[in-house]
């Protein structure tokens, strides 16, 4: 029998799960998408669930399933039950593969809660609960550097992103006076007027673009693919960053006829399918070209969503079903191009057919439904998308992104597909290739043909994308996404997206060589923008510790003095208009001796050198305030006052003498040093404002509720005539407690110290 294994450093190594194991896993979405198919075949939608969470604050446990939903929750389960088993196979022998199994079966859940949530504040924690579960799967190689600093870009990017939405969440909840999304919608033709409108939308806008990568916060997705290949066909293609689509296209019934919204998710939209077309170009590994198409695909469905058009909802709807089921099957084929070449570079990837033939026959057909050629469901959504932009009207923008994000995917199926597999095999390699197991070869072939099935028999999912298409677009009527194979309109845009692609493929890499000599777009694009500010926030937080964190307690002091100060005359100043000043009378002359004794101590310990007069002088302070309690009616607080002060002097005047026996002699104070101006200045601030605010106090109607209350309560309640002590010992039982407990450490605390002085005097302890 074979041990476990031990590593190098002697431990023992990390069990490696085998792939019959981990496909255990796969039971979860594959049980919720079989239940979700017998649901949805058997159950009209849509469906609700209402639960009372916190009522309070009108916050519920809202679930609401309608068509979009319904797409979503398809893909979510769908493709996941296929992610799940190639996982499976990919993480099979790694450490922590189950660990990554874990955590993509939460993350799942963690997306069916936010896409059926109808809660702005439950899809709000769903939706960050998608960002902390992914920055734990991008970084899940966390022993390399690179996916530690992707797994923290995701994380900041992303989760920034979320705080953003949750203030936009919180205004449009108040100005709807409603949390359920349902509501919000239905009362969103009466808050166009609102001025706080456009600032919500703005902070929903900046939500949802860094969760699907909208320009300037596209940046992280890519990157994001230091994550193991399963979590970037889940996470990165099929489901979260399709998140911020579904909310925007959830909320378009809502503001769809605004000109804001129109104008900001077209020009978006557009800038981001462009800019991530042209560094699809610059990039020679496959993982991350097929990334930066993801993006330029992702700003193509913001484009559509804000079409302002119906017909622009259907495309949304197969555009979002179309990239799911050609992008994730190619990253599982560079999935086993990586597992089985050992590369995912273009520079040594060719004729792997030879070695790989049924990774081929599934990048073959992913690829033919990516450039949307005919029999494929990618030719399908390009007709719809075509139709949906004839009929926006808006500005030329839209169409013109469109045709050169249509001819960059061509490019990128061409390359994952002609260039990989079917041209000759002369590229160098460190591994000898070879085909992966039917774990990684059923995922992506299924998903593949399902894109070919559908292509041919459009009408089969008619019901699916037309009830999506409805929920986002209610004025929208009975519609399908039956391709017209003889449109001359689609049939010429489709020639010129692949003769232009074709073109693109051609001359791939002179452009990549043009494009990476454009070191500008690195220094000056929105990546190098956050670096700098992980810079900067680096510089600001060294000279913040520098300034704040330098050990000296009586700058900490001093600081916290001056912020307090500063507070609460702002506070006071906010208030001055308010203001009422106490009538003037006289002060009693006990009050005045108490307060003189007080005032007198407190100057002594400011000229006093010896220890020991320091102390007695610091104990006057402590006097001065218990007689002062004393003669204000206060008798409890003296008594506690005056005990805790006894205490404290007497022990402390025990201990100096011991201390200064031990020490030959004990060494003076520093001679006092000049009056330092800025903490002068913050003393008389603080004392002045402290007496303001006393003043202020002072100057309020006095609410006599609970001395009436005690007065008529003491005897019928508490069947004692001396309110005072009815309200120690009775209604402020716990407050008499605390003050006791007070007296009773402090005796604790001092009974050793006085047992050392009488050993150190040769006493008995």
């Amino acid at each position: 029998m074979i041990g476990p294994a031990v590593a190098a450093t002697g431990e023992l190594a990390p069990a490696t799960p085998s792939a019959r194991r981990l496909l255990g896993y796969a039971a979860l979405p594959l049980t919720l998408f079989a239940a979700l198919v017998a649901a949805l075949a058997s159950v009209p939608l849509p469906w609700s669930v209402h639960a009372a969470w916190v009522p309070s604050l009108g916050v519920d446990l809202a679930f609401h399933v309608d068509g979009l939903a319904a797409q979503m929750l398809l893909l979510i389960c769908g493709v996941g039950s296929l992610v799940f088993i190639y996982a499976a196979g990919y993480l099979a022998g790694t450490p922590r593969g189950g660990r990554a199994l874990l955590l993509l079966s939460l993350f799942l859940l963690a997306m069916i809660g936010a896409v059926s949530a109808d809660n702005l504040l439950l899809l709000f924690v769903f939706w960050e609960l998608t960002s902390v579960l992914s920055f734990l799967l991008v970084g899940f190689s966390h022993e390399q550097e690179k996916s530690r600093k992707s797994a923290q870009q995701a994380l900041l990017v992303t989760g920034g992103g979320g705080l953003f939405l949750l203030a936009g969440f919180l205004l449009l909840g108040d100005l709807a006076n409603t949390w359920s999304i349902r509501e919000l919608i239905a009362a969103a033709p009466h808050l166009v007027d609102e001025p706080l409108l456009p600032l919500a939308l703005g902070l929903v806008f900046v939500g949802t673009f860094t969760k699907s990568a909208q320009f300037p916060f596209h940046f992280w997705l890519p990157n994001a693919m230091a994550a193991p290949t399963p979590v970037s066909a889940y996470l990165h293609s099929a489901t979260m960053v399709k998140l911020g689509i579904y909310l925007l296209a959830r909320l378009d019934p809502a503001f769809g006829q605004l000109l804001l919204w129109d104008v900001v998710l077209v020009a978006v939209g557009s800038i981001t399918a462009l800019w991530g077309a042209l560094h699809t170009l610059r990039e020679r590994d496959l993982k991350r070209i097929l990334a930066w198409s993801t993006v330029a695909s992702l700003g193509t469905l913001t484009m559509l969503v804000g079409l302002p058009n119906p017909a622009a909802a259907l495309a949304v709807a197969s555009f979002l079903f179309a990239h799911a089921l050609y992008k994730a099957p190619l990253f599982f084929v560079v999935g086993n191009l990586d597992h089985g070449a050992g590369t995912r570079s273009i520079d040594h990837l060719t004729g792997m057919r030879r070695y790989m033939p049924w990774t081929a026959a599934a990048a073959a057909l992913a690829a033919l439904s990516m450039a949307g050629l005919p029999l494929s469901f990618g030719f399908v959504a390009k007709d719809v998308i075509t139709a949906a932009k004839a009929e926006a009207e808006l500005v030329a923008l839209a169409g013109h992104a469109a045709v050169i994000v249509g001819a960059v995917s061509v490019a990128v199926a061409a390359v994952a597909s002609l260039h990989v597999f079917w041209g000759r095999d002369n590229a160098s390699r460190d591994a000898h290739p070879h085909e992966a197991p039917w774990t990684m070869l059923l995922p992506p072939l299924a998903l593949a043909l399902l894109g070919l099935l559908f292509g041919i028999m459009p009408a089969t999912v008619d019901p699916l994308l037309a009830q999506a298409a409805q929920a986002m677009a209610p004025e929208l009527g009975a519609v399908t996404v039956e391709a017209s194979y003889d449109a001359a309109p689609v049939l010429t845009a489709l020639a010129l997206t692949l003769l232009f692609g074709g073109a693109i493929y051609a001359f791939w890499d002179g452009l990549h060589r043009t494009l990476e000599r454009a070191s500008w777009l690195d220094a000056y694009g929105p990546a190098a923008w956050y670096q700098r500010k992980l810079q900067a926030l680096s510089h600001i937080a060294a000279w913040h510790t520098r300034l704040l964190q330098h050990g000296l307690l009586d700058r900490y002091l001093l600081t916290v003095l001056a912020v307090v100060t500063a507070v609460a005359l702002l506070a006071l100043f906010l208030s001055a208009g308010r203001w009422q000043w106490p009538a003037a009378q006289g002060v009693s002359l006990p009050l005045a001796a108490a307060g003189a004794i007080a005032v007198a101590g407190a100057l002594a310990t400011l000229r006093a050198r010896d220890r020991f007069v320091l102390l007695l002088a610091s104990g006057l302070v402590g006097y001065g305030c218990a007689a002062l309690f004393l003669f204000a009616g206060a008798p409890d607080l003296a008594f506690t006052q005056f005990a805790v002060e006894t205490v404290f002097v007497v022990v402390a005047a025990a201990v100096l003498p011991e201390i200064r026996g031990r020490r030959a002699a004990a060494p003076a104070l520093p001679p006092p040093a000049r009056i330092e101006p800025l903490k002068l200045l913050v003393a008389v601030a603080f004392g002045t404002t402290l007496s303001l605010f006393l003043l202020r106090a002072a100057g309020l109607p006095f609410d006599t509720a609970l001395s009436e209350f005690f007065g008529a309560n003491s005897v019928p309640v508490a069947h004692g005539h001396n309110v005072v002590n009815v309200i120690i010992v009775d209604f402020r039982a716990l407050d008499t407690l605390g003050e006791i407990a007070v007296v009773a450490f402090a005796l604790l605390a001092a009974s050793p110290l006085f047992k050392l002085a009488r050993v150190g005097r040769g006493g008995t302890p």
